[in-house]
């Protein structure tokens, strides 16, 4: 097959056959070149990503946290955290969390959520953007020595035929562990003897998407808890809160 193209020459013009193979090559040659390109674009930006991330998370791990240094950086947290019976009033009325032997990854984790927005609270989110890096790694190491938690034990009451049900489905012994108090990994937390009202909010706040100041944006949590009614987010609540565990309200003698 021969393509007929118009080639000016010395002010005039004449036709000049070309061959459709010659102009195929070249066109393959073009793409060939352009795909080669745009992999070495390709691979350089995911290489700048993974570095990115790389050294984020270095940098995350190369921050460790002192309790000791924490003494002198609680003063915001003991006013609710270290009030026993200490109630919340937003959005609704129910008790602080008790963080007292609550695992060190897991408080940072939550710090670093109400910094991001991932976890709304007015209050919580006022306290954390407070907070330097180096301050969440010592309140959290802080918290989860503070108070001399016994061990929970190795098993708890069996749940009732209907929350047995409810807990199965959610997998929730996957990732809080068999007794509810020994997490799978640290970024996991204790749950079990935590307060009811306080569980029952906080599964809740996984299926609230439309408010701008109080809900959690967490892709795991909220698959979870949106497969429950808010009878059914109860009922999960008062078992977990009625059982033993490694969490308590410690009263702090003064406020620093």
């Amino acid at each position: 097959m021969v393509k007929w193209v118009k080639e000016v020459q010395k002010g005039s013009s004449q036709d000049k056959p070309v061959s459709a193979d010659i102009i195929q090559i070249d066109f393959f040659q073009a793409t060939h070149d352009c795909v080669l390109k745009m992999n070495k674009l390709l691979t350089s930006l995911f290489a700048l990503a993974v570095a990115s991330v790389t050294a984020v998370s270095v940098q995350a791990q190369e921050v460790k946290g002192d309790a000791k240094a924490a003494e002198q950086k609680i003063a915001m947290c003991i006013g609710c955290h270290g009030i026993k019976g200490y109630q919340a009033s937003f959005p609704a009325v129910y008790k602080v969390p008790m963080i007292s032997g609550q695992g060190a990854k897991y408080i940072a984790n939550a710090l670093n959520a109400y910094k991001t927005g991932e976890r709304k609270h007015p209050t919580m989110r006022s306290v954390a953007l407070g907070l330097t890096p180096q301050d969440v790694a010592d309140v959290s190491a802080y918290y989860e020595l503070h108070g001399n938690t016994l061990p929970a034990p190795d098993q708890i009451a069996p749940a009732p035929a209907k929350v047995a049900e409810l807990l199965t489905k959610g997998g929730c012994a996957g990732c809080h562990g068999a007794n509810y108090s020994k997490p799978t990994t640290p970024d996991f937390p204790r749950i079990a003897g935590q307060h009811k009202d306080y569980l029952y909010m906080a599964l809740k706040s996984y299926k609230e998407d439309g408010s701008s100041t109080w809900g959690r944006s967490n892709a795991v949590m909220g698959g979870v808890a949106k497969q429950y009614t808010l009878a059914e987010l109860k009922m999960i609540a008062d078992y977990l809160g009625s059982q033993q565990g490694e969490l308590k309200v410690v009263p702090q003698s003064k406020f620093r």
